[in-house]
């Protein structure tokens, strides 16, 4: 049997990355004292199962564990940082947090830039017009939100963590010495990455909400919210298909916008966070290796449905 590409994600959190693989994922995070907290957990169910293998289907559920695992990460960064690095954030409260974090998105990113252009439709006339209006909203009000939250300084470190936790995965997946000194010299823009997903659904959304059409305003607010996950499909499918021919010239001048955005939301890491991300990913290794899991039949399955970066 031809060995597969096993894929490596994952995100930045509060002083910290998150990295998944097959069936594992750490988190590493800076203590408040210097050091460095890691946790580690196998994963299971839906995050592993044989529905990860379904086109498109398989990108609904990246999407939800993308969503329910860094909040997850986010929720314990947050406790390190606070000193208790012991609590664990889970449960009921994690998936109200994540159910509210699917509405307000819906809400904010996709009912209400149809209201805005809606506004327009006298002005404009044309229906297909005011889709192509809504998208360029929706899209300035995504590039406006993660570019005003970067001021933060907070935000700010997590976006520099964001690039070295894509500098590592670069470097693993180019055979390079997992060191600072050699994964500082990959970018900081990965073509997996979640702000590549973002702009890939703006552009689908398109697509997919002239194919509703123009019916009552309520219907179209509610096919806004209810076509999330057909819309993250499809978006998934073709991130993935970039992916994997990421060194073909045309799929590179195709994923260039994808990879132009990054820029707001990665920065480039200093090497102490550089160090971070690489304990989190080097014991992402460690524990698939120990579980014998990346060279199982099983578990190159499992890897045809990468993660989000």
């Amino acid at each position: 049997m031809p060995s597969k590409r096993i894929y490596y994600g994952g995100q930045a959190v509060m002083e910290g990355v998150m990295i998944r693989g097959p069936h594992t994922m750490a988190i590493a995070c800076r203590r408040p004292d210097g050091g460095i907290a890691v946790k580690t957990e196998t994963l299971g169910g839906v995050y592993t199962g044989p529905l990860r293998r379904i086109p498109f289907l398989r990108g609904v559920i990246v999407l939800w564990e993308t969503l329910a695992l860094g909040m997850r990460a986010l929720m314990w960064s947050s406790a390190v940082a606070m000193g208790e690095e012991e609590s664990d954030p889970g449960g009921a409260p994690l998936w109200v947090v994540a159910i509210a974090s699917l509405v307000i998105v819906g809400g904010i990113f996709f009912a209400g830039p149809l209201l805005l252009a809606d506004l327009l439709h006298g002005l404009l006339g044309d229906d297909t017009l005011v889709l192509i209006v809504e998208g360029i909203i929706r899209l300035a009000i995504i590039v406006a939100y993660v570019g005003l939250i970067g001021l933060l300084p907070d935000v700010r470190r997590v976006y520099e963590y964001h690039g070295a936790e894509h500098k590592s995965i670069h470097a693993l997946e180019q055979g390079d010495p997992l060191a600072p000194d050699a994964v500082q010299r990959h970018p900081t823009a990965h073509v997996r990455c979640g702000t590549s997903f973002l702009l890939t659904v703006v552009v689908v959304s398109v697509v997919v909400f002239a194919a509703v059409g123009t019916p009552d305003l309520w219907l179209r607010i509610a096919s806004r919210v209810v076509l999330i996950p057909v819309i993250a499909a499809i978006s998934y499918e073709l991130i993935r298909l970039g992916g994997r021919f990421e060194n073909n010239p045309v799929t590179r001048i195709l994923m260039w916008p994808n990879l132009a955005l990054q820029a707001i939301t990665t920065k480039p890491p200093d090497d102490e966070q550089v160090e971070v991300a690489l304990r989190a990913l080097q014991e992402v290794l460690r524990t698939e290796e120990t579980a014998g899991q990346t060279a199982s039949a099983g578990d190159l399955a499992s890897a045809e449905a990468p993660p989000l970066d």
